[in-house]
């Protein structure tokens, strides 16, 4: 089980700099924002979610992921 988390991190990772390239694309405030404080990324996917929707669902099954693979290990010790 220790790939699924290993490909949940590798998702949360490509998640995370499309949201980036996302932000910076829309505005370089938005960029310097999202890549600074969390909070304005959360912001920037309401407000954007035509933009960031793609992204943000990757980070999504990347957590997803890493959840699954967490407790999938947890229940073969």
């Amino acid at each position: 089980m220790e790939i699924v988390i290993y490909m949940g991190i590798a998702l949360l990772i490509i998640g995370s700099i499309g949201l980036l390239i996302s932000a910076f694309k829309t505005s370089i405030v938005w960029g310097v924002g999202c890549l600074l404080f969390t909070p304005v990324s959360f912001l920037y996917v309401i407000f954007h979610w035509s933009d960031a929707k793609n992204p943000f669902l990757l980070q999504l099954v990347g957590i997803a992921a890493v959840l699954l693979g967490a407790y999938g290990s947890e229940t073969l010790v």
